[in-house]
């Protein structure tokens, strides 16, 4: 179906994310929409598609109501939803040409420092790290093979903040576009299109889904230009797609996704603060304390800072392992952006080639009252 401007233009987001993708449902006047399972679609007698769709891996109902809801949120012109986060990323790059070559943050997700060493010098790509919150570096970082800046704000596990106007501005004297995987912040609370990227990455699967039981990932582009041409071919000979109910998952997630984020924040500022403060702690990453590094920039481009958080255990790494063990709140599993608090120790999570610091534990900050969170983590650290 096609996608055009967001139609909701000068309509707060918390209203937006409730109406984005709304169509009315004639046949039986359902305010929730109808799923849509089906893997194949009937044509007339002249072979002319009945609906509009053929096959699921090229288009399918759900999906296309899922797009045409997503991409009013970021401000942008056209979305493409994934199986995963990663293989809607993943997809981005495969619409580069060989020789292309990929400046990624230091710092990223670790499933992207993997896919540089293993997968893109398959695809005849080059990749190379820098720290993205030095602007300095990023300058130097950029070659004149460069066609894809990848940016991770706020990071994880470590959520450094990177200005994203000021990499755009690098990214465009050097000819290559910018993308932000804005899975952490969200739309709710910052908007990185608004900022001069050109894609928005999401893992769907954390606040937009919001409750542990769906799985998919998301571009959104500020233009339906050739890239977002190349990435919806890539995904319908590749395959990636997103599947129905996941798909419809996701847009119910959508439509309390203001007000959890929300939430999510001002728990976390809280828990933040009370960490702040524990004599087993020796730094707190949350970009919402004046003591981040980054503060004033996440100030400055975000309206909230949002859910996530880790902090570092004086004692080390054994220590670290012991206070997640003890936790009673907080859920000991991977993943964030769900209605439950999570905890993990980060770098035995990410296994043995793990970059992150031993001794950091890396929280995602549920709806539970935060006083109770905190708490919880007060006696495990004891």
């Amino acid at each position: 179906m096609p996608q055009t401007d967001a139609p909701h233009d000068g309509i707060k987001f918390e209203t937006l994310a409730v109406h984005a993708g709304r169509r009315p449902e004639t046949a039986t006047g359902s305010v929730a929409p109808p799923i849509y399972l089906s893997t194949t679609f009937e044509r007339d007698a002249h072979m002319t598609p009945l609906g509009g769709h053929t096959y699921i891996r090229e288009s399918n109902p759900m999906q296309s109501l899922l797009e045409d809801a997503l991409f009013p949120l970021e401000g942008g012109a056209g979305a493409l939803v994934f199986g995963s986060g990663m293989a809607a990323g993943v997809s981005l790059l495969q619409t580069l040409p060989a020789g292309a070559h990929v400046l990624l943050p230091d710092d990223a997700y670790y499933g992207w420092r993997v896919a540089a060493q293993e997968f893109l010098p398959r695809w005849g790509l080059t990749a190379s790290f820098c720290a993205m919150d030095d602007l300095a570096a990023v300058r130097r970082a950029v070659t004149p093979a460069t066609q894809l800046v990848f940016v991770e704000t706020p990071s994880n596990p470590l959520l450094r903040v990177s200005d994203i106007a000021a990499i755009v501005e690098i990214a465009r004297a050097a000819g290559a576009r910018t993308a932000v995987d804005n899975t952490f912040a969200t739309p709710a609370l910052q908007r990185p299109l608004d900022l001069g990227a050109d894609v928005a990455i999401h893992s769907v699967t954390k606040y937009f889904g919001g409750h542990s039981d769906v799985h998919g990932g998301a571009l959104i582009f500020k233009r339906r230009d050739e890239s977002f041409e190349k990435a919806m071919h890539v995904r319908h000979i590749l395959g990636a797609v997103l599947a129905p109910f996941n798909a419809w998952l996701v847009l119910r997630g959508l439509r309390s996704l203001a007000v959890r984020v929300a939430a999510h924040s001002a728990h976390a500022f809280a828990v933040a603060r009370a960490l702040e403060r524990h004599p087993a702690v020796s730094r707190v990453n949350y970009p919402g304390l004046p003591s981040h590094p980054g503060h004033a920039v996440a100030a400055r481009q975000m309206s909230g800072f949002g859910g996530m958080m880790s902090f570092h255990v004086k004692a080390g790494r054994e220590a670290a392992i012991a206070a997640v063990g003890k936790a009673k709140l907080f859920v000991r599993a991977t993943s964030l952006g769900a209605v439950e608090s999570l905890i993990e120790h980060r770098a035995t999570s990410e296994g043995a080639s793990s970059t992150t610091p031993q001794d950091l534990i890396r929280l995602s900050v549920g709806l539970e009252h935060p006083d109770d969170l905190i708490l919880d983590l007060d006696q495990a650290l004891r």
